[in-house]
C-alpha cells in the first residue's frame, strides 16, 4: 500500500471516530467534502470531470491569492453518506487515483455534525 494512501486511511478513521465521539450520527447521511487544490486550473478542471464521472457532485472551483502572491485553485467534490468507513476509504482510494492522474493535490475532506 501506497504509504500516503495509508496516511489518509488514518485520518479517515480518526475524524470518524472523533465525529462519533462528538454524538454526531453513524447512519444519518452527512454531506462529505473532499478537498483538491492545484496552481493548474486545466488539471484541476479536468479532475473534476473524473471526480463528478465517479458519482460525486463538484462545485465550482476557486481562486486563492497565496502570501507569496501565488495563485491556487481549489474545488470540493460532494457526496452524501454515512460515517462508515470501508465507503470513506474506497471514496478516499478513487479520489486519490484521480489526483494523481491529473497530478493535482488531495487535501482529506470534512463534515458537518449530524445528529
Amino acid at each position: 500500500m501506497n504509504p500516503e494512501h495509508s496516511q489518509w486511511y488514518d485520518f479517515n478513521q480518526e475524524t470518524i471516530q472523533a465525529l462519533l465521539d462528538d454524538g454526531s450520527s453513524a447512519s444519518e447521511p452527512h454531506s462529505i467534502e473532499y478537498h483538491f487544490a492545484s496552481d493548474n486550473f486545466d488539471r484541476l478542471e479536468k479532475a473534476a470531470v473524473d471526480a463528478f464521472k465517479a458519482g460525486f457532485e463538484v462545485g465550482d472551483a476557486e481562486e486563492l491569492i497565496l502570501d507569496d502572491g501565488g495563485t491556487l485553485f481549489c474545488f470540493d467534490a460532494v457526496i452524501e453518506r454515512p460515517l462508515e468507513l470501508e465507503q470513506i476509504n474506497q471514496d478516499t482510494e478513487t479520489l486519490l487515483a484521480i489526483a494523481d492522474k491529473h497530478q493535482v493535490h488531495y487535501d482529506g475532506w470534512g463534515t458537518y455534525f449530524v445528529e
